[in-house]
């Protein structure tokens, strides 16, 4: 199955509280940090909530 690299780029500061919680459950807690998880519709669901803070790309 593919994979994501998902890298948080903007703060969690100003973002309304289910946008934190996204961020919290996608394992990012930084700015510049990253994480790899499964290409699937939940994991695609929860980007596209927080498609403004975060940048996606395809993991090797």
């Amino acid at each position: 199955m593919a994979k994501l690299k998902i890298t948080l780029v903007h703060g969690v500061c100003g973002a309304n509280p289910k946008q934190r919680a996204t961020v919290q459950t996608l394992a990012l807690r930084k700015i510049g940090q990253s994480t790899i998880l499964e290409d699937n519709a939940s994991t695609r669901g929860m980007i596209n909530v927080v498609r403004h803070l975060v940048t996606v790309e395809e993991a090797d």
